[in-house]
């Protein structure tokens, strides 16, 4: 070993290799003093990385269970102990099986061992590769016998080629990254650039490649393959070293530009302050809220409030909770468009066109808002009106407030108030709280710019109330056209005038709104389309927005007016289009993955297809509901008109009873006794067995039991069905009808008569039977819908059961 005179830079290193390329073979024969070694040992496993002979590098294992082999190895004359490589994931409880070490390892010799903290920590110096030839201890201290392989004769000139290479593979490294230098030192201080194994040991564990791959050179006996291998390890290891500088110095680049840019703009706001040419940020903040203010028509009070902001703004430090506050509040102050109003578009003809571009049918909805509007127009404002639509969903009730805002000019704004249970989403927060902000419709004039915009409140009837305040009693302020003229917003805290916004809300029903709150409204009813309305929103609406949402033309997918049809009758009967639209989007897309399959071939969905693209119809055509006990009456929900049958049943006669299914609510309930009353007192009169009811237990049922029923409309039906089983005799077919019953066997009239009408359309049902109260209500209604229709109106139950049942009742009184 060449200690003597160590070798303190590279260029000495290389200047020794280049001369000993030029020596005879002969010199390099000496013996050195590590051939002496032993030959039995114990070993010690080691988990990161295997150890090289020319490596000199500390390790430190647990005490536990390694203390007593290092003892041991403290004991004997030559200090030399084995160390294995063991894969980590092959370590249990922390001590490896003897049959996972590796066969070849490195024997070091130990130095300066000490304890601390529960380590052994020592420095092992590199000697020779051995092999284990045979066990003598398998458990911890492992005790093997050992020899030591020897490398075969190779080729001088291959030796030198592959010495030179490793080499500048060394020195590359070296450039890339200087932590090496300190290995290298280490390196020259023990060997020669003539020890070429050494120099390839040592070129393999500069690398930082896995430990099976380290083994792998550990293993390599012969030098020329053991070479090869470290170079293509080093090749590796000077690819991750170069990306990894290159990495480096494109984020020095880039830190060094931000600091840079960062540096020159502070110096620039310097200059600029000491020339007078720009101003801190305080001062930038007061002069953008007086141009922003001063562009507004704000009332006196504002103006004073502003000013009174802006002067505590100027003597608070910027630093300060209180600076943040201000600054906001007279952010949110001067965005508000104080005096600033859109200009109305009176139009008539104009906004029937938009009306009638956006939504087909609604016929009496659309002349409902001409009306609103030319009302506006005489007046020359339209101001002070709260619009509520109240409809199914997917009736097009948002829609319309678009349209009615297309139709004016002005600008929309929508929110939704559905489960909203926090007043100050209406009327903001005070100031004092973290985060305060101020109510939505302080927000909506921010975001249209304009003080009369159109204000959209969806889902008004889903509003709810907490802990935390009654939204809906906010509301009566903020709404009233008599009381939101001086509108206070908790935030701002200055009166604000809305009583130039046009207010337009939608519900699926009005029994969940507040009665303050409705009588304040203009309710427009939207009852919901036939099919022949659908169709025609299909085709001019939904159809050609999926497809261009999609991003098909016409041509490519087609689907005939009969597959629409039958889409709607059998697929999408509710009252609105909303799951039509969802029916046509699927079709769409599985067209679209038919298309994909086939370019050029466009898809024609007919009625045929409707199966393969939607599945088996969800609605079937129903049977006519005919027989003793059944009839069908008419009823009205959230989701819009809808048939329901009634069947009455006698299920014994051995005595009086009388039994209600179906999920009733209380007020279906009580209409269910009122008819089983007035059928049983006036039997006689209706030709029927005065005894029937005596002996009779009687079940009345309103089919589908798992849908919630509740209602006064179905008195009349109930009573014709209890009547037809004590007759014994079925209604006429093809029947429907709605109204409630008294006692004394009057019609009374009931409510959503369009809704009920278009549902027995829906089910063809051409026959009704309506309370004559109602009779205004049908007479209102669109021809297209009353066509083909033929309605009785009854006053009073006689009038029902002539129509059912082909005869007039007998004379006489009622019994009460």
């Amino acid at each position: 070993m060449n200690d003597e005179n160590p070798k303190d830079t590279f260029e000495e290193f290389e200047e020794d290799v280049t001369e000993y390329i030029g020596k005879d073979e002969h010199s390099k024969s000496l013996a050195l003093p590590q051939q002496m070694m032993p030959q039995r040992m114990y070993v010690l496993p080691v988990t990161n990385r295997p150890f090289f002979p020319a490596q000199v590098q500390p390790i430190m294992v647990n005490q536990d269970p390694w203390q007593e082999t290092l003892k041991r190895v403290g004991e004997t004359d030559h200090k030399v102990l084995g160390v294995c490589f063991v894969p980590e994931q092959d370590i249990e409880d922390g001590t490896p099986d003897s049959e996972s070490l590796e066969t070849i390892g490195c024997a070091v010799r130990v130095h300066h061992a000490q304890n601390e903290e529960g380590k052994v920590q020592f420095v092992a110096q590199g000697l020779q590769r051995f092999r284990i030839v045979q066990w003598l201890r398998r458990k911890p201290p492992y005790l093997v016998e050992v020899e030591y392989p020897t490398e075969p004769e190779e080729d001088a000139d291959e030796l030198k080629a592959y010495t030179l290479a490793i080499i500048s593979a060394i020195k590359e490294l070296l450039r890339t990254n200087p932590l090496y230098g300190e290995e290298v030192k280490q390196y020259l201080s023990r060997f020669g650039p003539d020890d070429s194994s050494p120099l390839a040991d040592f070129g393999a564990s500069m690398t930082s490649a896995p430990g099976a791959e380290l083994q792998d050179v550990l293993d390599t006996v012969p030098l020329l393959r053991r070479m090869e291998k470290v170079l293509l390890l080093m090749r590796k290891e000077q690819e991750v070293a170069r990306l990894q500088s290159e990495i480096s110095e494109e984020v020095n680049a880039k830190v060094q530009k931000h600091q840079r840019e960062f540096f020159l703009k502070e110096q620039l706001k310097v200059i600029q302050r000491e020339l007078g040419m720009a101003k801190d940020d305080k001062t930038a903040d007061i002069e953008r809220f007086e141009a922003r203010m001063a562009e507004l028509s704000p009332p006196e009070q504002v103006q004073e409030r502003f000013k009174d902001e802006v002067q505590k703004l100027q003597v608070l430090e910027q630093g300060s909770p209180e600076y943040g506050v201000t600054r906001n509040y007279l952010d949110w102050l001067t965005q508000v468009p104080w005096g600033i109003h859109s200009e109305d578009h009176f139009d008539l003809a104009e906004a029937r066109r938009i009306l009638d571009r956006d939504h087909d049918g609604l016929d009496d909805v659309k002349s409902r808002i001409i009306e609103f509007l030319a009302e506006g127009t005489f007046k020359g404002e339209v101001s002070g009106s709260i619009l509520l639509l109240v409809g199914p969903p997917g009736v097009g009730k948002t829609s319309i407030g678009r349209s009615v805002a297309d139709a004016l000019g002005r600008d929309f704004y929508r929110f939704s108030v559905g489960g909203m249970r926090d007043e100050a989403e209406i009327k903001g927060h005070r100031r004092t709280y973290i985060g305060a902000m101020p109510g939505k419709f302080v927000q909506a004039l921010k975001d249209t710019g304009v003080s009369n915009p159109v204000i959209m409140l969806d889902e008004i009837d889903k509003i709810g109330a907490s802990y935390q305040g009654d939204p809906a009693s906010a509301l009566l302020e903020t709404l009233d056209p008599e009381q939101n003229r001086e509108f206070l917003d908790h935030y701002l805290d200055v009166r604000m005038d809305l009583s130039k916004v046009l207010f337009v809300c939608t519900a699926n029903q009005l029994d969940t709104i507040p009665r303050p709150l409705l009588d304040r409204m203009d309710v427009i009813r939207l009852s919901g389309y036939i099919a022949e309305e659908k169709v025609a929103i299909a085709k001019h609406h939904l159809l050609p927005r999926l497809l261009k949402r999609a991003g098909l033309k016409k041509k490519q997918l087609n689907i005939t007016d009969a597959a629409l049809k039958q889409v709607i009758d059998g697929y999408a009967r509710e009252a609105g289009v909303r799951n039509l639209e969802k029916h046509l989007h699927k079709i769409i897309r599985k067209g679209i993955v038919k298309l994909l399959e086939g370019p050029d071939t466009p898809i024609k969905v007919g009625v045929a297809d409707l199966a393969t693209y939607l599945g088996q119809p969800i609605f079937r055509k129903e049977k006519s509901l005919k027989g003793t006990g059944v009839v069908t009456g008419l009823a009205w929900t959230a989701m819009g008109g809808a048939t329901l049958s009634i069947e009455a049943s006698r299920i014994h006669s051995s005595q009086r009873g009388f039994k209600l299914t179906g999920q009733l609510g209380d007020v279906m309930r009580e209409s269910a006794e009122i008819a089983y009353s007035y059928v049983s007192s006036n039997l006689k009169r209706f030709k029927g067995d005065q005894t029937f009811f005596d002996k009779s237990f009687v079940h009345l049922h309103v089919p589908e039991g798992a849908t919630p029923k509740d209602g006064p409309s179905a008195g009349v039906t109930m009573a014709t069905a209890l009547l037809s089983i004590a007759r014994k005799e079925a209604p006429q077919h093809n029947i429907a009808m709605t109204g409630e019953l008294t006692l004394t066997g009057q019609v009374l009239p009931v409510g959503g008569i369009r809704e009920k009408v278009i549902a027995a359309r829906r089910q063809r049902i051409s026959n009704l039977i309506l309370p004559e109260a109602n009779r205004g209500d049908y007479e209102e209604l669109p021809d297209y819908l009353k066509e083909g229709l033929s309605v009785n109106f009854a006053k009073h139950y006689n009038d029902v059961f002539q129509v059912c049942f082909g005869n007039k009742p007998r004379k006489g009184s009622s019994v009460h």
